[in-house]
């Protein structure tokens, strides 16, 4: 299951937010990017690899990652299924709903008693509404006794999909 984690005491060095500025917009569209990224940067590929890693691995980037574009793949219909599970049981349970192959990703909130119960989010796409009825079906089976209820809120509007920005540092920063 992805969480969130926040690391203060990571320190972003200049050719590290070089590599976040070159990446913003996506990775190059190439068979080795972090070679094309190498060149572009003059950094060694092994060394952009590296720099990615520790980022990743510092909580300075969460994830590197491809962002498809559900509509352009004709999945149309796009249902966030939320759940109401077991504390006791979430992590073990949100750890196999994310490994389902039609979920796109899984992620544990806090609920908001009395108005919302639902801890576990859990996002299918679909080329019609049954379908995605269907895989949240598949779920609620995976679930079993430990959900004790369940809703799924479709898209109605495309969202900009963008992940970290930074601006380009200039001499004065």
């Amino acid at each position: 299951m992805s969480t969130f984690t926040s690391k203060s005491d990571s320190v972003l060095s200049a050719r590290d937010r070089e590599l976040i500025v070159a990446t913003q917009s996506g990775l190059p569209l190439v068979s080795d990017p972090w070679a094309e990224l190498g060149k572009q940067l003059d950094m060694p590929a092994d060394e952009v690899l590296t720099r990615f890693q520790r980022m990743q691995a510092t909580g300075v980037i969460r994830r590197v990652a491809a962002v498809p574009d559900h509509y352009r793949l004709g999945f149309r219909f796009n249902g966030m299924t939320v759940w109401d599970v077991s504390d006791d049981a979430i992590a073990e349970l949100g750890e196999k709903i994310g490994c389902l192959p039609f979920v796109s990703h899984c992620y544990q909130r806090p609920r908001h008693l009395p108005y919302w119960s639902y801890n576990l989010f859990a996002m299918v796409h679909g080329v019609s509404r049954d379908e995605v009825e269907h895989k949240a079906a598949q779920i609620r089976e995976v679930l079993g006794d430990a959900c004790t209820g369940h809703t799924i809120l479709y898209s109605s509007a495309i969202l900009k999909k963008t992940g970290l920005r930074l601006k380009k540092q200039t001499a004065k920063q």
